[in-house]
């Protein structure tokens, strides 16, 4: 005798989206909360310490660009193609440079000054002043 499994009872015909929104609407709610924890990839800054003061002159190299051009390793001047071997004689045991670059000064001549302080192992520093603090002149 074979079995019967008919019911007399009808398919639903209808679908309920109830479900399928709250689904919609929790995957929403994950995304936007988890989407403000994505790292942010682009300009990498060392962002200062408050506990950490600022270094003293003997931990660091200084240079500085003029705005026409011209390099000064430590308050000589230096010429562009010679900069590489004053910064490695005057460097010592520092690992830092700190950049003093004016205004008008190319990114070129950033870029020079970097890749050498870079050639060498040094950490580069922007020396900037606060809007709030005349310069001296």
């Amino acid at each position: 005798m074979p079995l019967d499994f008919s019911t007399a009872r009808k398919p639903l015909a209808t679908f309920a989206l109830a479900g399928l929104a709250d689904i919609v609407l929790l995957l929403l709610i994950f995304f936007l909360l988890t989407s403000s924890f994505i790292p942010q990839f682009g300009i990498r800054v060392n962002l200062p310490r408050v506990e950490a003061g600022a270094p003293t002159q003997a931990q660091y190299v200084t240079v500085v660009i003029t705005e026409d051009g011209r390099f000064y390793v430590e308050q000589q001047q230096v010429a562009r193609e010679d900069l590489l071997s004053t910064l490695r004689a005057v460097k010592g045991d520092r690992t830092t440079l700190v950049l003093r670059a004016d205004r008008k000064a190319t990114v070129e001549q950033f870029a020079y000054v970097a890749s050498t302080a870079k050639a060498l192992g040094m950490t580069i520093l922007m020396a900037t002043e606060r809007p709030d603090v005349s310069p001296r002149r």
